[in-house]
């Protein structure tokens, strides 16, 4: 399990609002690793407003 703390690590320099595929591309930019790729592509496909949208999504995810 990838902590939020790390994945946020990867969303460095993300602008808000973004959706999902905004997040991956972020995060591939920032050269995160597989599981956080995968993480990521799983959250649900709508409007993220903020790196705290992001954590509570993938909360609920675990």
């Amino acid at each position: 399990m990838v902590s939020t703390g790390e994945i946020q690590q990867f969303l460095h320099g993300m602008d808000y609002p973004a959706r999902r595929n905004d997040l991956v591309k972020k995060a591939q930019s920032n050269n995160a690793p597989g599981d956080v790729i995968d993480m990521l592509s799983k959250l649900p496909d709508q409007d993220f407003n903020s790196p705290v949208d992001v954590n509570k999504a993938i909360g609920k995810m675990s």
